[in-house]
């Protein structure tokens, strides 16, 4: 089916999210495989899925980088971007929400509710992206889908109900009991492409008239109209409820479960119904709102070909044939072929050379595409991840994404003067890629310093450096990136940079109050002058030496966070003064109100889940107190034991070795970022003299 032949409303743009090895890749293939893309189906194990084409996931079986493709179901067009479940790699899922309309929820029966599921599932409440979920592995001893559907109730607070149910028992799995058509569906194939429905067998009925009256006690609780019939006792129609179960979907108001296990090829493909059938269409969704570049003034654009084009580019990656790929979502207007259009985020002029449907890695040239396309676009120049396009007489600024602070630092240096010149060409390639990854140069070590998620995601960076760039480092070990911050405000505190050595001097004078910020604002710059002491033309420069500054902070020349400086006045020469001379002042401004305002150490604390069985729990518990951990929930999930703790990351380099030694290789955990926290007065002098011994080490 032609993509020009598919109406707006028959189009699904959807992401599948999840916990690592939920089975999110798993899904994705059996769904190609149903929808008729691929005719052999892969797995994560052999390393041969469609969707985890990059080397490093082949290898090590997990999804590092958000693949996308473009299939078809039942006349719809169905746009899937497949996203990591590794926390390293969560700004791939951040700027994958930031784009679909959809996504679905992949849950583990064994497992549950996982703690990287409450954290892309936070990501989906922040873009109002409406779900359905899919508890998988339900053939798995342990396996229990009641459990699970318990565990999104409590722990994502989420007013979910079973649209199916499965016939299971232990690691025995039959079938799957349809709760709307009130259906047994099974299936009589291997590759689960004979799908038989019968009625419900007996032993089944009181359970499926459970689950049906808690179905439409949900719905109703979303559903004005499915609610009356509730209460009435009125019947509902499979019609009815579907409609019902759409309405609440749409307004993020309910959550259609569904149930079976993709390895095993049971239950895809009414998954992929649920999204045809309840996941909104760019119809459904409110129009998308941005700015104007130029004016302080909101503009809104439906989703509709006749609209000004607004375009998103999300994901920038390096094809080695064609050269870099913008992936793009359109959310109104044509984008066409061989066209100039404007990049209103840096206000550069961009023309399209090609436009391709992406089916994984492989491409589909089309000549131009319209509202609600997932498309990516070859051939622009000054474009960064972020960026919007649009037409130059309609300009418009779409919100950008959030992207994480780095968390854990890593020191490289080249072993040869040729692997330095490649460095910083292989760099900027990644930097490009990813928003999330972070490199600046230290003066006092000379060191170029890589800052990411986590270990893993700069084990990654750097593999790909020496498989794709030839480049061989030697490698510091892991950092934490700590950060500074104050503890109280300080006020009236004054920078100077006056300098009179013949000719023209240097003058530049400024009065700053500094204070404590909102946790994650970052550094704050604050305009209060009045009365013009400082010209108009040099606030910009103080507020670059203010951030240029906060790099480097007065303890340890970590960056300093979460802080909001406001400058409230000064003064100038009218021959002397210049930019550079009010950046000086600025900066010497800052280090003293940092000093003056108590400034201290933090760290970034890791919210780490553990699951082992009973006889260990003890030791696991005792160990994890040795971490300065602050132990948050006890549990169960089936007959394993389980923990929750807040942990320093400081404390978990290496942890998955002590683990493995405390519970006879039998434990598993999950970590990932949660804050950040004051460090204890004695580590924070134990920092500062490590630092300053390592720079007098460099230095000799």
């Amino acid at each position: 089916m032609a993509a020009e032949q598919v109406p707006l409303n028959k189009v699904r743009n959807i992401g599948i999210i999840a916990h690592i090895d939920a089975g999110k890749t798993t899904t994705t293939e059996r769904i190609l495989f149903y929808t008729g893309v691929i005719h052999k189906m892969g797995t994560v194990d052999e390393g041969n899925t469609v969707m985890d084409w990059m080397e490093q996931e082949k290898e090590r079986g997990i999804t590092i980088t958000a693949a996308n493709t473009t299939t078809f179901w039942k006349n719809h067009k169905i746009n899937i971007i497949d996203t990591p479940g590794h926390v390293d790699f969560t700004v791939e899922v951040e700027r994958s929400l930031k784009v679909l309309d959809g996504a679905v929820i992949v849950l583990c029966a064994t497992s549950g509710v996982q703690s990287q599921t409450e954290t892309v599932w936070r990501q989906a409440d922040r873009y109002h992206v409406p779900r359905i979920a899919f508890i998988n592995k339900v053939d798995r001893l342990g396996a229990d889908f009641d459990r699970v559907l318990k565990q999104i109730h409590e722990r994502l607070g989420a007013n979910a109900a079973a649209i199916n149910f499965p016939d299971q028992h232990e690691d025995r799995f039959k079938g799957i009991i349809d709760v709307v058509t009130m259906k047994y569906v099974t299936y009589e194939d291997a590759d689960g492409f004979k799908v038989k429905i019968d009625e419900i067998p007996a032993e089944f009925k009181a359970k499926a008239d459970q689950y049906r009256h808690l179905l439409l006690e949900k719905v109703g609780e979303a559903d004005d109209a499915i609610m009356e019939k509730y209460i009435n006792e009125e019947p509902v129609t499979v019609e009815e409820l579907k409609a019902g179960i759409r309405r609440g979907v749409l307004k993020a108001k309910f959550l259609p479960v569904l149930s079976g296990t993709a390895l095993k090829n049971r239950g895809v493909q009414l998954v992929l119904d649920a999204v045809t059938d309840f996941l909104p269409s760019p119809l459904d969704v409110l129009p998308v709102k941005g700015k104007h570049p130029y004016k302080d003034e909101v503009i809104e654009r439906k989703p509709s070909d006749s609209e000004p084009l607004s375009a998103l580019t999300f994901k920038i990656m390096s094809d080695p044939y064609v050269g870099k790929l913008f992936f793009t979502r359109i959310y109104s207007g044509v984008i066409t072929a061989g066209e100039t259009y404007l990049n209103s985020t840096r206000d550069k002029r961009e023309r399209i050379s090609k436009i391709v449907m992406m089916h994984a890695v492989k491409q589909e040239i089309v000549a131009k595409a319209g509202a609600g396309e997932i498309v990516a676009l070859v051939g622009l120049k000054e474009t960064k991840n972020g960026d919007t396009l649009c037409n130059e007489e309609t300009p418009i600024v779409l919100e950008n994404m959030k992207v994480p602070e780095p968390v854990v630092s890593m020191a490289l240096e080249p072993k040869s003067k040729a692997d330095q010149d490649k460095l910083g060409i292989s760099i900027k390639k990644f930097l490009d890629e990813d928003p999330s990854l972070k490199v600046e140069y230290d003066t006092e070590t000379s060191q170029t310093i890589i800052s990411g998620m986590g270990e893993l995601h700069l084990e990654i960076i750097i593999d790909r450096m020496r498989r794709e760039h030839g480049i061989e480092a030697n490698i510091g070990r892991p950092q934490v990136a700590y950060k500074e911050t104050i503890t109280r405000k300080a006020t009236d505190v004054v920078g100077k940079h006056i300098s009179q050595s013949g000719g023209r001097g240097q003058y530049g004078h400024v009065v700053i109050d500094i204070e404590p910020g909102e946790k994650g604002c970052g550094v704050k710059f604050v305009d209060a002058i009045r009365g013009g002491s400082i010209p108009r033309e040099f606030i910009k420069s103080v507020e670059s030496g203010i951030k240029s500054q906060a790099l480097n902070g007065v303890l340890a020349a970590y960056p300093v966070a979460d802080i909001v400086v406001t400058l409230v006045d000064g003064s100038y020469h009218d021959v002397d003064s210049s930019d550079i001379a009010f950046q000086m002042a600025a900066k010497y401004a800052l280090k003293d109100a940092l000093v003056k305002a108590g400034s201290v150490f933090t760290e970034p604390i890791m919210a780490v889940e553990i699951s082992c069985p009973e006889e260990f729990m003890g030791s696991v518990i005792g160990d994890l107190n040795t971490r300065r951990a602050k132990i948050t929930e006890l549990g169960n999930i089936g007959i394993l034991k389980t923990a929750r703790a807040d942990v320093p990351l400081a404390e978990m380099f290496n942890y998955a070795n002590a683990l493995r030694s405390l519970t006879q290789g039998r434990a598993s955990f999950s970590m990932e970022p949660s804050y950040y926290a004051q460090v204890p007065n004695m580590l924070a002098e134990k920092i500062i003299g490590s630092r300053q011994e390592f720079i007098n080490r460099r230095k000799t």
